[in-house]
């Protein structure tokens, strides 16, 4: 691949911006200041320099970020921050996306990517990747209203039964539990059908990836191994990050 091309696919900007990148000497590739635009490259574990700063060539990216409170996840936040506040203009100009939601009050684990047919594949209702949450609620958990989780609960203005795997209560007022689907605030929306409300709600894992030593407001590139975790349908074994 070209150095202009390469530098372009990778968030860099447009092709005349890249060109000018370089003939201003600002791309080191090997410990070489490369002036030539039409410089051809071995794209296989390709690292390289802009202004000083070290980056790796990456066909397409996966992202995994411990989301914080008071973070939409849109790109025009109107009464939050903005997920994408959390990353540089290089990752934005390669067209990142969330797999999916997290509501602004709601934290944990957010993958984002520019893989449309990653985001397909853990978003699409019909493959059922599991996600696991923990919360807080505001009234004691009691038996009944696992046995009604576990069973299922209808929620207004959605078809079909929506039943929860892994029930666990951690504490009185502490529970968590995976779900399989994906629609709008289901979680909250299940606790509240069996006479329960969630006072605080975190992501832990999706499919077999699990948050465990990611700060909150950190993020990382998930590995091939990771990816793969991500998309798995089951929730164990756990791979964390």
């Amino acid at each position: 691949m070209l150095l202009e091309k390469m530098l372009q696919s990778q968030g860099f900007g447009s092709r005349k911006h890249c060109q000018q990148l370089i003939k201003n000497g600002v791309v080191v590739i090997q410990d070489q200041t490369i002036l030539d635009p039409k410089f051809k490259l071995n794209l296989q574990n390709l690292e390289y320099k802009v202004h000083g700063e070290t980056f790796q060539y990456r066909e397409k990216v996966y992202i995994a970020l411990n989301k914080p409170q008071g973070y939409e996840c849109s790109h025009q936040a109107t009464h939050h921050y903005s997920v994408f506040d959390l990353f540089n203009d290089v990752l934005m100009n390669r067209g990142l996306q969330c797999v999916g939601r997290l509501d602004q009050d709601t934290t944990g684990l957010l993958l984002l990517t520019d893989d449309g047919q990653f985001l397909q594949a853990l978003t699409h209702p019909k493959k059922h990747v599991a996600k696991v949450y923990q919360m807080q609620t505001a009234d004691p958990i009691d038996n009944i209203q696992i046995q009604q989780l576990e069973t299922g609960v209808e929620l207004r203005n959605e078809k079909g039964i929506f039943a929860a795997t892994e029930v666990k209560q951690i504490a009185e007022h502490e529970l968590s539990m995976a779900i399989h689907q994906g629609v709008y605030h289901q979680v909250k929306r299940m606790l509240a059908a069996v006479g329960n409300k969630v006072e605080r709600l975190h992501r832990a894992q999706i499919g077999q990836l699990k948050l465990s030593q990611l700060a909150e407001g950190e993020w990382v590139y998930l590995t091939e191994q990771q990816i793969l975790a991500a998309k798995n349908q089951s929730i164990e074994p756990l791979l964390e990050i």
